[in-house]
């Protein structure tokens, strides 16, 4: 059943850019944890990108969900070792993935009928992989997050900007692996040609909250979207 709805979604997506308006639109998907969920992207994000490319021209879709790890947006669908782990712990297959599966229904729904001339995503997660210690894990759950999303979106061409972990633990003393999630993080822009990595240090005030200031989360807003303007016009 479950493979049979995503099928039908996938269609769905594919089917988009046939159809409907010959206007060509700029996707950017947002998604996370709590420092994604508390940015309000009207007085931040969405500004920026409608002032370079048009209102009409931007999509924008976010959904994000507090203190989840990267697991919950990447959907196996074969078992190895670490799924069956997780069913034995108590987790079932389908906790694994489910915020993707959420997010990729909302980008479905609102792609219907639209042409798209390029798609970004917007990344800004990874606190609980750093309290919970899944450090040596998070690339190849990233790898799998965006080949899940290749697929689905029918496009190997999806650039990214992940915000990098702020500077709130830089010992690991409250969360073990928090300096080595930043690291992997710019890694993974790094070795990207359509990928970036935002710097957020200074965003959580100088109490170094794990939270962002009011102030913060406007400057995130729009260091994602000059980022991703920055992407898209590069990979013209």
């Amino acid at each position: 059943m479950k493979f049979t709805f995503i099928m039908a979604l996938t269609s769905m997506i594919f089917c988009s850019s046939a159809k409907g308006s010959d206007e060509e639109i700029h996707l950017f998907i947002l998604s996370g944890q709590s420092n994604m969920a508390n940015l309000n992207l009207d007085n931040s994000f969405i500004p920026v990108v409608e002032e370079k490319f048009g209102k009409k021209s931007v999509l924008i879709v976010k959904d994000a969900q507090d203190g989840r790890p990267i697991e919950c947006w990447y959907k196996k669908n074969q078992l190895d070792w670490r799924s069956i782990w997780s069913v034995i712990k108590g987790k079932t297959l389908e906790t694994r993935g489910y915020l993707y599966t959420r997010l990729i229904t909302k980008v479905g729904i609102a792609i219907e009928g639209k042409k798209l001339k390029s798609i970004t995503f917007i990344w800004m997660q990874g606190e609980r992989d750093a309290l919970s210690k899944n450090g040596y894990d998070y690339k190849v759950r990233w790898e799998g997050l965006m080949n899940n999303m290749m697929n689905d979106l029918g496009s190997e061409k999806i650039n990214f900007v992940i915000g990098r972990l702020s500077d709130f633990d830089m010992n690991n003393e409250k969360y073990p692996h928090w300096t080595m999630i930043r690291e992997i993080q710019v890694s993974i822009a790094v070795e990207s040609p359509i990928g970036a990595w935002v710097d957020t240090d200074e965003f959580n005030g100088t109490d170094d909250n794990l939270h962002y200031t009011q102030d913060g989360y406007k400057q995130l807003g729009k260091a994602f979207a000059n980022k991703s303007i920055e992407i898209i016009m590069e990979s013209k």
